[in-house]
């Protein structure tokens, strides 16, 4: 049974920013190769930690590298905002914490855009317990977030931009 390919919505600015972590990646890579390379040519002890250490962070790397190539693959870049002026991918928020009564601005991305540090704007996944509530909400509108250990923060969302 062959699964779906999933496709992964990405800003513009999302999808430069995850090719350049995979270049980063790719640089990594490379030098653990060579480290590796270096203990095994000098290790005379097959259970040296050193090679072992160098084994698991080169592995590290290229489960990284996969990851990253097929969350790049299965990219469809976010340019189009037909809406009806409601929260959906690669918007731009402005959102007011009613209790702490302080404003933050943030952008709402898939989960892989917003695990990839780096960005002008604090990024939220449309997976976290924020980013469920916000999606299809309009200017105006209030909602509660329940937090982990019962807790609860109401946002009301003052602004969106794209």
């Amino acid at each position: 049974m062959t699964q779906a390919i999933r496709q992964v919505r990405l800003t513009r600015e999302g999808f430069e920013r995850l090719q350049k972590t995979l270049e980063q990646e790719q640089q990594r890579l490379a030098e653990a190769t060579r480290i590796l390379q270096e203990q095994m040519e000098t290790s005379a002890d097959t259970e040296d930690t050193g090679l072992e250490d160098a084994k698991r962070e080169k592995m590290a790397i290229e489960a990284r590298l996969d990851e990253l190539e097929d969350t790049l693959a299965r990219a469809t870049i976010i340019e189009d905002h037909e809406n009806d002026g409601r929260v959906e991918l690669g918007a731009i928020v402005l959102l007011s914490n009613e209790t702490t009564k302080k404003d933050m601005k943030v952008q709402v991305v898939s989960a892989p855009e917003a695990a990839v540090l780096g960005g002008s704007l604090p990024r939220i996944s449309e997976d976290s317990p924020v980013g469920k509530e916000l999606m299809g909400r309009k200017t105006g509108d209030s909602f509660v977030v329940n937090l982990e250990g019962g807790k609860q923060v109401k946002y009301k969302v003052k602004s969106i931009e794209y």
